[in-house]
């Protein structure tokens, strides 16, 4: 074996162990990710303002970073560009955490787009590997027709569906990521711990 090759066996059996010895880690970030999403499902205007407002936070805080450190290498080049990222961020933060509602109804208008683009790439993808004759390609095919459905509903409940679609969804995502990870975490409880 060449000493170059990556050991396959010792990283596979490392990554074991790290599961077993850690799998009650995982099994509580599940079931808080599992408690979050139910609730994000339950109550998605709140999720969707709650979500607004992080991401809100989120622009905020990287738009005064962002000027701070433009300031600070201001004989760097890209100063002006660096200086307008910065500007609209910080502009984009508070426009988001002063008026959350209509934040929620340009995020879902983002997500309408995204569901746009990614189920022509998926349907493109899908009929890519039909021609090669792949396997499996329907599935891929289902998948793109499932998100321009998705966006067809989310944009013909539109402006109402800005209150709910991306606490629901966001919601029904961390239910299932918390159930893979609970589902990973009683595997690697109950998986004996691999040897070297």
């Amino acid at each position: 074996m060449s000493t170059n090759q990556p050991d396959i066996a010792g990283i596979q059996s490392a990554v074991a162990n790290t599961l077993h010895e850690h799998w009650v880690l995982f099994l509580v970030e599940g079931v808080v990710l599992l408690v979050l999403g139910a609730t994000a499902i339950a109550i998605p205007p709140l999720a969707t303002l709650a979500l607004t407002i992080v991401i809100g936070w989120l622009f905020l805080v990287s738009g005064v970073v962002g000027l701070l450190t433009t300031f600070m290498m201001r004989q760097a080049p890209g100063f002006w560009w660096s200086l307008l990222s910065a500007v609209l961020g910080i502009v984009v933060g508070v426009l988001l955490l002063a008026q959350p509602v209509t934040g929620a109804f340009s995020l879902t208008l983002v997500l309408i787009v995204f569901f746009i683009m990614e189920g022509v790439a998926s349907i493109m993808f899908a009929l890519d590997h039909k021609r090669e004759l792949s396997g499996r390609w329907g599935w891929m095919l289902v998948s793109g027709i499932i998100d321009l459905i998705l966006a067809a509903f989310v944009f013909m409940g539109l402006p109402s569906s800005a209150a709910w679609a991306i606490g629901l969804l966001v919601g029904i995502n961390m239910v299932f990521g918390g159930s893979a990870l609970i589902a990973m975490a009683l595997h690697a409880r109950n998986a004996p711990a691999a040897t070297p």
